[in-house]
């Protein structure tokens, strides 16, 4: 069984996959705002691929064209409602997320670098559990659920005041075993298809299967406004998919596997701008 369903999924890609490599353009936000879209590899994938390229070279011209003007991302709605949330009190401690951290222009340069070894807590944080740490420990509220509305659309915002910066996660010290959980998480086969991370996002990308491209799947673009369900999607959302995808049981979002997956991902991309709330298929 286990040889004919590798059999299958091998015949299914090939019969589905046809040829169709990145367009050469250049993303320039709201006319000013220039986003390193391809860039040299880092170590981290050096060994596999020269170049490592944004999801947005993978997408039509009418989506592309989206996402390089504001008015017209759709994502940019639901950063607007966040800059509401951003400055509206909440919790018993009656704060709001300005009276810690002034503007939101403020946190420019914080979305590069997560997922980031916390001190303090002695773990891995990805950017959704620093937010619940602060909902509860410092404004007394109810934590959000880490890929819903709430949560996603504040991501979003973080993410737009950091647009052009280039993504750096820190990758060593105490950090390394978890990035080495994610990296084996990758290339792990799951489900009746056994697919890895890497049958698609790296053997693959580039090419198309059934409607739609094959990407590098890079992170510097989360969260996602996706055309096909309209709305922002969160990364741990589009791993659950992935993984959902291969026939297999899948990790929930927040899970230990998510957050080694997210760093190891999301470390396959530094050099590339954070694009976020970017505009994907």
């Amino acid at each position: 069984m286990k040889k004919f369903t590798a059999v299958f999924a091998a015949s299914l890609m090939a019969s589905t996959l046809a040829s169709a490599d990145p367009v050469d353009d250049t993303l320039v936000v709201n006319g000013d705002l220039e986003i390193v879209t391809r860039t040299e590899a880092p170590a981290a994938v050096a060994d596999v691929m020269d170049e490592v390229i944004s999801g947005w070279h993978f997408r039509g011209v009418e989506t592309r064209a989206m996402q390089a003007d504001d008015f017209d991302n759709p994502g940019m709605i639901f950063v607007e409602q966040a800059e509401d949330v951003w400055n509206t009190a909440d919790g018993s401690e009656g704060k709001s997320c300005a009276d810690c951290h002034g503007a939101s222009e403020e946190m420019a340069g914080v979305r590069p670098v997560y997922p980031k070894w916390n001190e303090d807590a002695g773990e891995v944080r990805t950017l959704e559990m620093q937010i619940n740490d602060c909902r509860e420990n410092r404004m007394g509220a109810d934590k959000w659920k880490y890929t819903g509305g709430d949560m996603v659309n504040m991501t979003a915002l973080l993410a737009s005041v950091s647009r052009g910066m280039p993504m750096n996660v820190a990758i060593d010290g105490p950090a390394q075993s978890t990035w080495e959980a994610g990296e084996e998480l990758y290339y792990t086969r799951f489900g009746q298809l056994e697919l890895a991370c890497a049958n698609c996002h790296e053997d693959n990308y580039g090419n198309m299967i059934r409607a739609d491209h094959l990407s590098q799947g890079q992170t510097n673009g989360f969260p996602v406004y996706r055309l096909k369900n309209t709305k922002l999607n969160a990364v741990h959302a589009r791993f659950k998919g992935c993984v959902r995808d291969t026939r297999a049981e899948t990790f929930a979002p927040g899970s230990p596997e998510f957050i080694a997956l997210e760093l190891y991902v999301a470390s396959r991309g530094n050099g590339l701008s954070v694009e976020g709330p970017s505009v994907r298929n």
